[in-house]
């Protein structure tokens, strides 16, 4: 048990991001450990998949290629997993926690019986006493995450079963190339010693897919709103003033939640994750699970009625007062400052 594998999901020919951003933490958590990061792609068409690997600093990539496998099927793609698993025997397993990743891990880690945390926002390596057995664990992973509805934040090992599981959300964990010409092993699995008939009984036969209109990963700057903001139509302030800024607007879920604004916009734990340059929370009270999604914004502007607001504390520059006040103010004097 000495690897790191990272379930790397492909779509249209291209390694997705949260893969990415987890070959970067793997490699990092890889180091520390002094073991090998090693990865799992299963698709269709996937020769020189490793090219975009490879560069993460990845040693081993398995690669399983099948035209039954793409697009992505519960079944086949569970199979190989865990087989595969139970022949390299990895200490710490990864995946996106995607649509692809939440169908994938429980299963893999039930038929695993090792485990898994959902959701996570951090990962690190770290050692733990149990006082019961009397026994010390060394490098395992604290899997951290918000927990009873965001009031606190979850720490959670698992010291005996393994792989360690967890998944990741998209953006929570940043991308970096390892090294552009860092060269590892190309493993090609032969389907058949992974797989059955039986695994295949699910046959998808028309996928469609709607690409969100909603970029705010992208965004530079990002103006969100709370349920302070009071109404649907003062949110179009929100709209006024990333209009000006050229940015992107933003919403917590209690404003998704009374209607202010629509589900793909929401930002924190059950929402999207993003890190822009510059993040303006009008009306947010930030409450652990809307920090989990925004704190590692470069900026942060609070604008808020209360002084004591949560949001206060990864704050930058706080503004008390009214939304309702500030906003016109702030968008009058951008329109007249900006070139």
């Amino acid at each position: 048990m000495n690897s790191i594998f990272v379930y790397c999901e492909i779509d249209e020919g291209q390694v997705s991001e949260v893969s990415q951003e987890l070959m970067t933490k793997g490699r990092s958590l890889a180091n520390e450990l002094k073991c090998q990061l090693e990865a799992i792609v299963i698709g269709h068409k996937l020769d020189g998949i490793e090219k975009q690997i490879f560069p993460y600093g990845v040693d081993m990539v398995y690669v399983a290629d099948d035209k039954r496998l793409y697009p992505y099927n519960t079944l086949p793609h569970t199979s190989i997993i865990v087989k595969l698993f139970e022949e390299q025997k990895p200490q710490i397993a990864l995946m996106g926690a995607s649509s692809v990743g939440r169908d994938l891990g429980p299963r893999v880690s039930s038929a695993l019986h090792s485990g898994l945390t959902a959701d996570c926002t951090s990962l690190v390596i770290g050692d733990h006493f149990d006082k019961k057995q009397d026994k010390n664990y060394e490098n395992l992973l604290y899997q951290i995450r918000p927990a009873f509805g965001g009031n606190i934040i979850a720490t959670i090992i698992n010291p005996d079963c393994r792989p360690q599981m967890a998944t990741v959300r998209e953006g929570v964990m940043k991308k970096e190339i390892f090294d552009p010409k860092y060269k590892g092993k190309l493993v090609k699995l032969d389907i058949a010693n992974y797989v059955s008939d039986s695994d295949f009984v699910v046959e998808i036969i028309e996928r469609h897919m709607e690409k969100s209109k909603i970029n705010m990963k992208a965004a530079p700057i990002v103006v969100a709103g709370g349920y302070g903001m009071g109404s649907k139509e003062n949110f179009q302030l929100l709209y006024d003033l990333a209009e000006v800024l050229g940015g992107e607007v933003g919403a917590s879920r209690a404003a998704v939640d009374a209607g202010y604004a629509e589900h793909e916009r929401q930002i924190g734990q059950t929402g999207l994750t993003v890190r822009p340059k510059l993040y303006i929370a009008c009306g947010i009270s930030g409450q652990i699970q809307h920090r989990a999604g925004m704190e590692e914004s470069a900026q942060i502007i609070a604008i808020n009625t209360d002084p004591e607001a949560p949001i206060n504390s990864v704050a930058d520059y706080v503004i008390n007062g009214d939304v309702g006040v500030i906003l016109p103010k702030m968008i009058k004097y951008y329109k007249q400052n900006t070139k």
